[in-house]
């Protein structure tokens, strides 16, 4: 009993002095980091780094989190956070991560659904983009320079105070930083008439893991096809975008057309399937599901189908345009209002009437945790099957649960699937983002939640897409795969994945990520392997 006592005392030493030598190896990097970024960078650099050391470091790092499952005090924290403010300052925090052997983490807006942005379980920097926004628009040749650490509202709001009449595809929430977002696709209430952000992208600034500076030019045609929409982050550094601004009418129109099970919502969800991937490339007819309590069954719960989006154009236009496609939706001319496109960026995040400044606001955070997951619909989901549904969207654990219908069609299906690696183009009737929100705190509220999350989508599989069961990379889910963080990973083990979001483009990438990051600095627990043996 004595020596059982002895040894216990003695591992307890041992695990004691193991954890002190790991903590001091890491202070060791910590400092040797400093030296190097210091040393090969003389242009101010040291009044942007923040050390854990440093006061500002906390408010800093929470800054751009926008998922607080992802801010628990036992989250993995960067040794590190470089917040450049030119090219120089990104070359020699890649160089010096390099050489101490820290993986880089880049953060623009903080929106990467697994916070893969500002968390790693290996020792870690984050390069956060926070004052690397700077937007140049220029209308007379619809066109715009935006670095990538601006948000989609501060480059909306930089197109909309300058013209009412060019806009620009990207997404819908104001605060995406578009460095990931473009990255990855990127889609909005324009992808029917113009396509992706991604696909209205002609010029960008990255650099490599040779710390070099480089335009499309320079990068060459394989590099350029393999940021726009094939995950930046795993390529380089990507600093700044040039993208082709797109003409909208003077006035366009929003549509708000709510609908419950007791309004025929069922059929409704049905028909609106086969319809609006179908409909004038102008009009981006969405649909938003969620529970609400019933205004005829007292007591109870419904779900709600919110019929939305945008036309491009006037109300006399779109609702002769919906009845004759869409009758059984009923839509009323006091469902529609119009307005410029700028002002319909603001409605349709719910700032409708409120200044355009609103959109440059960076501190609309999210306040709550959630896990998200993505589908693409090819074939209409029958009523029995939208019923079983229903049933689930009642059960307790999807409180909060939203799931967004958007549909393609349009100019999506007649871009080839390998124009850029984003894959899901002709065929596909919509795309599904699942996204389950909760105040709660706690990491075993956060499990049962996603664990009940995981069983909507496992019984959504039978009426979605197969072979492969297609995801998309900004909607970013760790439940389908992921990369060896501290090890080789196969080009076999990541198609597990990796054919889900980019399909046959997947290959491709891979070859241009051994040619451009043979080594692979620039990994994740999702980013594009090399095709290389262990190196």
């Amino acid at each position: 009993m004595e020596l059982v006592t002895l040894n216990s005392q003695f591992i307890a030493i041992i695990i004691v002095l193991l954890f002190s030598f790991i903590a001091f190896a890491f202070d060791d990097t910590h400092e040797n980091f400093l030296q190097c970024l210091y040393h090969n960078n003389s242009t101010g650099i040291s009044k942007l780094v923040y050390a854990k050391t440093n006061s500002s470091y906390p408010s800093i790092l929470q800054s751009s989190i926008q998922n607080l499952r992802f801010s628990y005090h036992n989250t993995p924290k960067p040794l590190i956070i470089v917040t450049p403010l030119q090219p120089s300052h990104v070359q020699a925090t890649i160089i010096c991560s390099q050489l101490h052997s820290l993986q880089i983490r880049i953060r623009s807006g903080g929106h990467d659904y697994e916070g893969l942005s500002y968390v790693s379980q290996v020792p870690f920097i984050i390069i956060d983009f926070i004052n690397y926004r700077e937007i140049q628009v220029d209308v007379e040749n619809r066109l715009a320079w935006v670095q990538v650490g601006a948000t989609v509202g501060e480059l909306y709001y930089n197109i909309g105070t300058k013209t009412k009449t060019l806009a620009f595809p990207a997404g819908v929430c104001p605060t995406v930083g578009v460095g990931g977002q473009f990255s990855g696709g990127g889609y909005g209430y324009l992808v029917r008439k113009y396509g992706l952000a991604a696909d209205n992208i002609i010029d960008a600034h990255i650099i490599d893991a040779k710390g070099r500076f480089l335009d499309r030019e320079a990068m060459g045609e394989d590099l350029f096809w393999a940021i726009r929409g094939g995950s930046g982050a795993s390529f380089g550094v990507i600093l700044a975008w040039k993208i082709r601004l797109v003409p909208v009418p003077s006035t366009v129109t929003l549509l708000t057309a709510p609908r419950t099970l007791e309004q025929n919502a069922t059929k409704l969800v049905h028909k609106w399937q086969s319809v609006a991937s179908k409909l004038d490339k102008n009009l981006a007819l969405t649909l938003t599901l969620k529970t609400v309590n019933s205004s005829i069954n007292k007591g109870e719960l419904t779900v709600q189908a919110l019929f939305g989006g945008l036309f491009l154009g006037g109300v006399d236009k779109l609702v002769p345009l919906v009845q004759k496609s869409f009758p059984e939706l009923g839509l009323a001319k006091e469902e529609c209002s119009e307005m410029s496109w700028i002002e319909f960026t603001l409605y349709s995040w719910g700032f409708g009437g409120q200044p355009l400044e609103v959109l440059l606001n960076r501190s609309q955070v999210n306040t709550d945790s959630f896990k998200a997951k993505s589908d693409y619909v090819r074939d209409p989901i029958p009523e029995s099957g939208l019923e079983g549904l229903w049933r689930l969207m009642f059960e307790d654990e999807a409180q909060g649960l939203l799931l967004v219908f958007f549909p393609f069609g349009g100019i999506m299906s007649e871009i080839p699937e390998s124009k850029i690696p984003f894959p899901h183009r002709g065929g596909v009737l919509y795309q599904i983002q699942y996204n389950l929100h909760w105040q709660e705190k706690g990491e075993e509220i956060a499990e049962r939640r996603i664990d009940w999350m995981r069983k909507l989508y496992s019984y959504m599989e039978g009426f979605v897409s197969k072979s492969p069961r297609e995801a998309y990379l900004n909607y970013r889910d760790l439940d389908i795969g992921v990369n060896n963080i501290n090890g080789y990973t196969s080009y076999e083990q990541a198609s597990i994945w990796g054919d889900k979001y980019f399909k046959n483009n997947f290959e491709r990438l891979a070859h241009v990520k051994t040619k451009v990051d043979p080594l692979n600095f620039f990994r994740y627990e999702q980013s594009i392997p090399t095709l290389l043996s262990k190196v």
